[in-house]
């Protein structure tokens, strides 16, 4: 859940530094001459990945309860937490990006 979480405060700074919102244009300006910016597209699959990694763990876990090899109940029910919050975490963003495509899209020029 973690990782995922911090793929998307990421995503979310970038997100700031390329409309020019945050502690102002020096920031950026230091920010953007220190390291390459990373595309939103790698953000986006990096989460996507890790939310994946999630799943898998908490199917292992509990295939592990199943099979009785040594997994306890609360490693198994704290994985399938973990992932499902990651889960939606990563629906709630692709709703957001899906309603700004979408009211972009609406817009008049």
């Amino acid at each position: 859940m973690s990782i995922a979480m911090n793929s998307i405060i990421s995503t979310a700074q970038a997100l700031q530094g390329a409309s020019g919102a945050g502690s102002g244009t020096a920031a950026i300006a230091q920010s953007a001459s220190t390291a390459q910016p990373t595309p939103f597209g790698d953000l986006l699959t990096d989460a996507v990945g890790q939310v994946n990694q999630l799943e898998n763990q908490a199917h292992a876990a509990v295939a592990g309860l199943m099979t009785g090899s040594g997994v306890d109940v609360h490693q198994a029910m704290i994985a399938t937490q973990k992932a499902s919050m990651a889960f939606e975490l990563a629906l709630a963003v692709r709703n957001k990006a899906v309603q700004a495509y979408q009211q972009v899209i609406g817009m008049q020029f």
